[in-house]
């Protein structure tokens, strides 16, 4: 558990990948989360490969296919959120080239994903996809 000066947010590195400014990115997620009015327990982001997130989504979500994010709520009903963010660099990497982005540019809206579904964002209906990325790209231009 974060004491009040540590970060309630964390990462976790199952494969390479160079996240520059981690000190910054904690305090943006966490005032993402202050912003929409929830209160964050802990938040933990782990970095990992297709092979590692496939194996995830198939114990889990009984999903055989790769993806780019999985997010998994913890916390009880009421109660601070704690939860996990499994990301695919493998994925990230090649939905940036798909989109003709920056990897991390990419990078960071998947980071964002994951907290805004944290938040209580869905992406399932058409309507919910939309006000997912208008989120997405308010906290991308807010961050940087």
């Amino acid at each position: 558990m974060a004491s009040s000066s540590q970060s309630k947010v964390c990462f976790f590195f199952k494969t390479n990948v160079w996240l520059r400014h981690r000190a910054k990115l904690k305090k943006f997620i966490e005032a993402i989360f202050r912003k929409q009015g929830k209160r964050l327990k802990y938040l933990n982001y782990i970095f990992c490969t297709d092979a590692q997130i496939l194996a995830i989504n198939k114990q889990y979500l009984k999903h055989d296919y790769y993806t780019d994010i999985m997010t998994f709520e913890l916390s009880q009903k009421e109660m601070p959120i704690e939860g996990e963010v499994y990301i695919s660099i493998d994925r990230v990497k090649d939905n940036a080239i798909l989109l003709d982005e920056t990897f991390y540019m990419e990078l960071h809206r998947v980071i964002f994903h994951g907290t805004l579904h944290l938040c209580g964002y869905r992406d399932k209906s058409k309507k919910e996809i939309k006000e997912m990325r208008e989120m997405e790209a308010k906290c991308l231009k807010e961050y940087f």
